[in-house]
């Protein structure tokens, strides 16, 4: 229930400036260095506001938002526009007048959302939920309207990260996978990024070197080059036998019967995306300009048309050696900042790899 501002003495050591208790549990926040703005979503709906003393040895209460029914799960400060945009666990997304504390609006979403982001040039917000799509909303002052939303994960989307520059929106998800959607240049054209073991826990986009970091529960940070040309991977196609030796797959009772044959079980070639049996799938290869920085099965001709440069790796992967929750990137120091389950909180000189 505690917020605590966090300073750098003189030693070098962190040590919190303040403590402040908060009449129920934290669950999100937002702080804008600018106007010295706190933000912070409470389990009880409630979003709470502060303004930090220029030394940070302060914080006021400036005013208290009535946002949702149950718990705030993202909170977003937007200064040109002066909004408070926050979505929460009652599925619905709202956003509020920062300086007069009225709500504007609201949407309600399919399922109780974990990503917000928001684009300044459009109006448009960009919300992800537990279902694993993401809405794209186009915001006016008093009203907002549908303006499509993408399906693409299989698991809950966990993180957003929006690059105004390229005008690329990247998520994340509880399936271990992030998600390239490019909305600016090739409309429609969706990149698949794999490099998790477990769900995408945060991201965040180093706009001027074209890196994305992302850091997972499974204590990985992987540093993305976004700076090469990446290849959309296939739609998995549909047939009741082997696209490769025509042997019937298990449920293909007819062209077993006829051939007199077991049937097979069906695989996909993450590269072309044909139905294969096992017996033509029997290799392994990363394809990174694809996204699967691991191994994943290939078809065997499409195994042997795969090159070494092909295979060269386009991320870096490191150990946090704690189970991440959320991470804030620093683009003018390099610094990255870790917080876990664990309850610890790391900070990272990420210049070495994000350069």
């Amino acid at each position: 229930r505690t917020v605590r501002v966090w300073l750098k003495r003189d030693s070098g050591q962190y040590w919190p400036s303040i403590y402040h208790a908060m009449p129920s549990p934290c669950s999100c926040m937002s702080f804008n260095p600018e106007t010295r703005r706190l933000s912070i979503g409470l389990d009880n709906g409630t979003i709470s506001e502060f303004i930090l003393s220029e030394d940070y040895n302060k914080m006021t209460l400036v005013k208290s938002y009535q946002a949702h029914q149950s718990r705030v799960m993202m909170v977003l400060f937007v200064l040109e526009m002066e909004w408070l945009l926050s979505t929460g666990q009652d599925k619905h997304f709202t956003w509020h007048c920062s300086e007069s504390g009225q709500r504007l609006g609201g949407y309600r979403t399919s399922a109780g959302a974990c990503g917000l982001q928001f684009d300044v040039e459009t109006r448009h917000v960009f919300v992800g939920d537990h279902s694993g799509q993401v809405t794209i909303l186009k915001l006016e002052q008093e009203s907002c309207s549908l303006v499509t939303t993408f399906k693409g994960h299989t698991g809950g989307v966990t993180a957003l990260c929006w690059d105004p520059i390229q005008r690329v929106l990247f998520s994340g998800s509880s399936d271990h996978s992030i998600i390239m959607w490019d909305i600016g240049g090739r409309k429609g054209t969706a990149i698949e990024l794999q490099g998790h073991n477990d769900k995408v826990q945060s991201l965040s986009y180093a706009h001027h070197t074209r890196q994305l970091i992302s850091c997972g529960a499974d204590g990985g940070i992987v540093v993305w080059n976004m700076d090469v040309e990446r290849q959309e991977t296939p739609e998995w196609l549909d047939s009741d036998s082997c696209q490769k030796c025509d042997q019937p797959f298990f449920w293909n009772f007819k062209q077993m019967w006829d051939s007199k044959k077991i049937g097979l079980r069906q695989h996909h070639c993450r590269k072309c995306g044909k139905a294969v049996c096992g017996k033509c799938s029997s290799k392994r290869s990363s394809i990174p300009l694809m996204g699967f920085e691991f191994e994943v099965r290939v078809c065997d001709s499409c195994h042997e048309s795969i090159t070494d440069e092909e295979r060269a790796p386009t991320a870096t992967f490191h150990d946090s050696k704690h189970n991440i929750v959320h991470v804030h990137f620093d683009a003018t120091r390099g610094w990255l900042l870790t917080s876990g389950t664990d309850k610890v909180i790391k900070l990272w000189d990420m210049t070495p790899v994000v350069s």
